[in-house]
């Protein structure tokens, strides 16, 4: 399962239900769909956050960035009730997709709920959710791992984040079909690294050991860990484990404190 961000008729919604609500928009992300040459009217909530937070009058130029394309500027042309019109100017390079990809056992959808949009700010250029032994079935058919639930909350992270790329979402429901059949294709020429509280290293000598690939791939486990045959089978594909310390943190925690620390080491 991809992603395909949506353009929706009458405004992107927030997974809730209702308008989405731009807590700290630092940039506008606009949908190809929604350009008509260089100008987008804009009538949903980025209309409101133009109008009301950045109190924006005509002539006033904006950051926008086009959904996993260029950044660029948006000159408000015109301000309608409800609507606002931008005509937008985009840069030629289109930014880099992150370099850190998340291989994560699906955590209890509350929590995941969380993250989508943390996962998108912090930077991951490829989400796959994947069931280990630990992780109930059911949390599959949650709302939450819905493209039209996710989509939304990683356009907010993007917005936060000043990012136009959108990760790429998997779902794996099956741990060991995905790793013998595709892990290793998917993630070819990445270094591989494997959190799991038996670590005797630490992420920080794994560094000084190797040189820093051009991309790299964290895999994160369930609230109970990886099981010892699962951490096997990652092993024999070129994973490498490593600890975070004594301490045994929650999967969000854990999580966004270890793509902390692998942006710091250059990934």
């Amino acid at each position: 399962m991809g992603t395909s961000a949506r353009n929706i008729k009458n405004g992107w919604l927030h997974p809730s239900g209702s308008a989405l609500i731009l807590r700290a928009v630092n940039l506008i992300i606009i949908h190809p769909n929604e350009l008509c040459g260089d100008r987008v009217e804009l009538s949903d909530e980025r209309a409101r956050h133009v109008r009301k937070v950045l109190k924006a009058e005509v002539g006033k130029a904006l950051r926008v960035g086009l959904l996993n394309g260029p950044l660029g500027t948006g000159t408000v042309e015109a301000i309608h009730g409800n609507e606002v019109a931008l005509t937008c100017v985009f840069e030629t390079v289109v930014p880099p997709r992150p370099r850190i990809d998340l291989v994560l056992a699906m955590p209890r959808p509350k929590v995941l709920k969380r993250m989508w949009a943390q996962l998108a700010a912090l930077g991951v250029g490829r989400i796959v959710l994947l069931r280990a032994d630990k992780v109930e079935r059911f949390y599959f058919d949650s709302h939450v791992v819905e493209p039209e639930f996710y989509e939304r909350l990683l356009i907010e992270g993007l917005q936060q984040a000043r990012c136009t790329r959108l990760p790429e979402v998997i779902i794996r429901p099956l741990f060991k079909p995905f790793v013998e059949d595709e892990l290793e294709g998917m993630f070819a020429g990445e270094r591989k690294l494997l959190a799991d509280p038996a670590g005797e290293k630490r992420l920080s000598e794994l560094f000084h050991e190797g040189a820093v690939a051009e991309r790299v791939v964290l895999a994160v486990g369930p609230e109970g860990g990886w099981t010892p045959y699962e951490v096997a089978m990652l092993m024999d594909r070129g994973f490498e484990v490593f600890g975070a310390g004594e301490r045994i943190l929650r999967t969000d925690t854990a999580t966004i404190a270890l793509l902390a620390l692998l942006s710091e080491h250059g990934a």
